[in-house]
């Protein structure tokens, strides 16, 4: 019998009037003669009401104990859900991070699957039951509950696929992945399809539908992604695709709650020290840069997310009393990404990114590139504005939606 793993997103069981829909999906779907595994988020807000009771006790929680609490909503969901389906007459069985078998590093609240051990839930499937696992979470190899960060939901889901062999259909309230944020740019258009790379540049440069572990998880085992709404509708598949021809741009993402560090002209020596603190904070960041400059040593900048950084103020003092004015850190700003497939293959799309963002008056602070990606980056104020600018400057894909 075919195995469908399906992931449903905070906002699909907001409340228990969703919940009742999603039971009623996921039933329809094991009467049609396929094995299911359900995968949930936490419902609606909850993770982040939970996170605003930690901060009521502790500036800086304990990432532990932490993980422990935030861990909670997705249990919530799942026990409501196996009750919804057994009233339904759908023997179902719900199960944690741990009890399913999702095995992490001990990196607590941003961890990552290093394996998966699906042998309850195989053995729940081979006796009929639906089976619910809590997303977000698992069990490190110390035996603790972790927690995956921000969308880590998607992670779980593509990696139980995976293990299991089975399909991923991830559910939310949008139908598919869109050219941009509706809600910032109404005229965004719906993708049929992506490729994994594209997908995943889209979700590290901070689009909400997909989790960008979650994507590089289905492009190491070959997993299709569907991404479609629970009211159901159209999709996006996200797959393995032929190269594309040079040029393509398939969509604009943004993050705000950056910010960006910077190392005096001391070489590389300080950087490290830098480097090793961050380590040490759990505080992770990207687009590093080092250059060196003969006769004056070299300087370093990377941008760090305060996405998963609970404590930025004590990061931030403690950063000033280590290494004084050599190190320099600037909050309150934003990154704004097109991606797509060749975009960099000529300097074209960068010369008219750059310049439709410094045609709105806004300082660039910042870019970066890469093969599927260029990023932007500014002052969190004018983050909107350069997304609808850079969209009708440069998307060329996808469908209109009426």
């Amino acid at each position: 019998m075919a195995t469908v793993v399906q992931k449903y997103g905070g906002s699909s069981v907001a409340d228990v009037q969703l919940m009742q829909k999603v039971a009623d999906r996921v039933a329809a779907t094991r009467k049609s003669g396929k094995d299911v595994v359900v995968v949930v988020s936490a419902m609606g807000d909850t993770t982040d009401d939970l996170l605003a009771l930690a901060k009521q006790v502790s500036e800086s929680p304990d990432r532990r104990a932490l993980d422990v609490l935030l861990s909670a909503g997705e249990r919530i969901s799942m026990a409501l859900l196996s009750m919804a389906l057994n009233a339904r007459g759908i023997p179902a069985v719900s199960f944690t991070g741990s009890q399913s078998g999702i095995v992490t590093n001990d990196a607590h609240a941003n961890a990552r699957i290093v394996e998966v051990r699906p042998f309850r839930v195989q053995d729940e499937l081979d006796q009929g039951r639906v089976v619910i696992v809590a997303g977000f979470q698992g069990v490190s190899y110390r035996r603790d509950v972790t927690t995956l960060g921000r969308g880590g939901s998607d992670t779980t889901a593509v990696a139980l696929a995976a293990a299991l062999e089975a399909d991923c259909e991830i559910y939310s309230d949008v139908e598919g992945v869109y050219t941009a944020d509706p809600r910032v740019v109404p005229s965004a258009r719906r993708l049929s399809e992506l490729s994994y790379e594209e997908m995943q540049e889209l979700a590290e440069s901070g689009a909400k539908v997909l989790n960008a572990q979650a994507v590089e998880f289905a492009k190491d085992r070959g997993i299709a992604i569907y991404a479609r709404a629970t009211r159901g509708g159209a999709e996006t598949i996200v797959r393995k695709f032929p190269p594309r021809s040079p040029g393509r741009v398939v969509g604009v993402a943004s993050e705000t709650d950056l910010v960006s560090l910077t190392t005096s002209e001391d070489g590389p020596d300080l950087l490290l020290r830098v480097l090793e603190h961050l380590d040490q904070r759990h505080a992770t960041g990207k687009q590093l840069l080092f250059q060196d400059w003969p006769g004056r040593g070299g300087s370093g900048s990377l941008v760090l997310s305060l996405e998963n950084l609970h404590d930025f103020p004590t990061l931030r003092r403690e950063v000033e009393a280590a290494f004084g004015a050599r190190v320099q850190l600037r909050d309150h700003l934003g990154a704004v990404s097109a991606i797509g497939a060749g975009i960099n293959a000529t300097f074209a799309n960068l010369r008219r990114a750059l310049a439709v963002v410094s045609g709105l008056g806004t300082t660039v602070l910042g870019v970066s590139t890469s093969s599927f990606r260029i990023s932007v980056l500014v002052e969190d104020s004018k983050v909107k504005d350069a997304v609808r600018a850079l969209h009708d400057e440069l998307v060329t894909e996808g469908e209109r939606v009426d």
